[in-house]
């Protein structure tokens, strides 16, 4: 009488291993927020000053790179609330450098899509920030620091790499207060990682 296959056996080898790696790839899903779930994110991007270049003749650069370290607790399946520090880095502008950081407190809503690992996100709410220009008296720029809350905004997608991390990709804007011109927006396009808790 003949027997039934062994699933050890060579031929049924590659069967085993694509359920496995099915199996893998399902665990590998995003899990849903839930009510008091938390988070804690790094993001590292690129940020655009929209200040005054000054007077012809000045270097009107962009800083290199900006980071943002945040965490955020959710108080149902889509909605919670973040607090971060951010840091934009040092803009050329007229012989010297601008430069803007804050602490960020902002709403969060966030959607998966669909029944994939990608989920969708926005952020709105306040940014209390400090700046300080540096510049030659000849490009006609204000210097000195100021201080103060402004309006914040953003969104972005992100990726779940395991039910507990996720790399996100953001853009978000911030008002700061620069010495005599009052408010002015920076904005920043940035990769990060997100892990769950």
């Amino acid at each position: 009488m003949n027997q039934a296959p062994r699933l050890t056996s060579a031929r049924w080898r590659p069967c085993l291993a694509f359920i496995a790696l099915g199996a893998a790839a399902l665990a590998a899903q995003a899990e849903p927020f839930t009510a008091g779930s938390g988070y804690m994110g790094l993001n590292v991007g690129k940020p655009s000053f929209k200040t005054d270049c000054g007077n012809a003749g000045f270097n009107c650069d962009n800083p290199n790179a900006s980071f943002k370290l945040y965490g955020g607790a959710m108080f149902n399946q889509h909605f919670g609330a973040e607090l971060g520090y951010l840091n934009m880095g040092k803009a050329e502008r007229g012989g010297g450098h601008s430069k803007a950081e804050g602490i960020n407190m902002s709403l969060v809503g966030h959607v998966p899509l669909g029944e994939s690992r990608f989920g969708a996100f926005a952020k709105g709410g306040a940014t209390y920030g400090r700046t300080r220009v540096d510049a030659q008296s000849a490009s006609g720029i204000a210097t000195g620091r100021e201080s103060g809350w402004g309006g914040a905004y953003g969104a972005g997608v992100d990726y779940a790499l395991s039910p507990t991390s996720a790399v996100v990709l953001e853009w978000e804007h911030h008002d700061f207060r620069f010495p005599g011109t009052g408010r002015e927006g920076v904005a920043a396009t940035s990769l990060g990682f997100v892990k769950r808790f």
